[in-house]
């Protein structure tokens, strides 16, 4: 089964690029990966195993 985590992604004035890496990458330590992006990167969709 899985899980579905959705981030609402506020665009910032600067290092825009790096602050998402970094969310995205805080993620992905606890399992969860990247699904889809949504238009100019307002809304990402990320997934993983519910039972890890």
């Amino acid at each position: 089964m899985k899980e579905y985590k959705v981030i609402n992604w506020k665009m910032g004035l600067s290092k825009n690029n790096e602050r998402l890496e970094d969310t995205l990458n805080e993620n992905a330590k606890s399992g969860w990966r990247v699904i889809h992006i949504g238009e100019q990167n307002t809304r990402i969709v990320l997934e993983r195993d519910k039972n890890r």
